[in-house]
């Protein structure tokens, strides 16, 4: 190993770069163009006077030196994190920055006018939402809140139910009512292959077994978009299909299964007020539906 010091920065660096498994990904994630990623990685190379990445058309993956500096900088970086949830938790001000992760139809009907309204009451603090697909670790602090259907067990995430959101059956008037039992011929909008296991499609399936599935999204404001565009019929969360243009739902003798939805956040941050503070105007403000 050379003499010279490592920085921080540099490990984050380096960190990104394991986890995404390129450049690029890396760099959108820290927010550094893959020039700027690149010249970074070969500066850190040079420093510790090995080759960290194994260069492939596939990508970049950890030679025997990376996986050893892996495990060394994430044991700084969960040091360096603890430090800064718990000087955070410390912090007595209503300012600063919450980041709230949760799905992109939540975010949009349900979440939109809280944190608008949290916004005029406290002006000082910025809430950033993050909608994207991807699972935000809350140990990382990559999000200060989660709000997801599936619960959590991870032992420093303090956790608690924030709501009960009942489905329904929503279709383009004039398209036709499928017959609960068979559905011959009914096209049906369900989620992508990875989400085939959610109780909605199984209930959807059962509900309709001779319908053919026309149309596959992780996303439930494209479903709810494709049901409007008439090319099928969807489970959708009420909110969503009612606040919805050009579709209605279907009365069925049964309705799909509800699903709990829940808030997380890390342990260390119970203290912080703007925080608090957030959840407390959330709870108040989002009931069951």
């Amino acid at each position: 190993m050379a003499a010279a010091p490592l920085e921080w920065s540099d490990l984050r660096i380096f960190l990104a770069i394991a986890r995404e498994g390129s450049l690029g990904r890396a760099g959108r994630r820290l927010g550094q163009s893959q020039p700027t990623m690149g010249r970074r990685l070969r500066a850190l190379e040079a420093t510790v006077g090995a080759m960290l990445f194994q260069r492939s058309s596939s990508g970049l993956t950890l030679t025997d030196e990376g996986q050893v500096m892996l495990r060394h900088a994430e044991v700084m970086e969960g040091e360096a994190l603890a430090l800064e949830r718990e000087l955070t938790g410390r912090d007595g001000s209503l300012e600063g920055l919450i980041r709230v992760s949760c799905s992109d139809w939540f975010g949009r009907i349900m979440l939109a006018p809280v944190v608008a309204e949290f916004t005029r009451l406290h002006p000082a603090v910025v809430v950033e939402v993050l909608t994207d697909a991807r699972v935000y670790s809350l140990v990382r602090r990559e999000a200060d809140l989660v709000i997801r259907i599936a619960g959590f067990d991870e032992p420093e995430v303090v956790a608690r139910r924030l709501t009960t959101i009942r489905y329904g059956v929503y279709a383009k008037p004039g398209t036709g009512r499928p017959v609960a039992g068979d559905g011959e011929g009914c096209p049906l909008i369900v989620m992508d292959t990875a989400f085939g296991e959610m109780p909605d499609v199984a209930w959807l399936m059962q509900t309709f077994p001779n319908a053919r599935i026309s149309a596959r999204s992780n996303s439930r404001d494209i479903q709810a978009q494709l049901c409007a565009l008439g090319a099928g019929v969807a489970v959708l969360p009420l909110p969503l299909g009612d606040a919805t243009a050009q579709i209605g739902r279907l009365e069925l003798d049964a309705e799909p299964p509800t699903r709990d939805t829940w808030i997380g956040f890390h342990k260390d941050l119970v203290r912080l007020p703007r925080l608090r503070a957030f959840i407390d105007l959330l709870v108040e403000r989002i009931p069951s539906c």
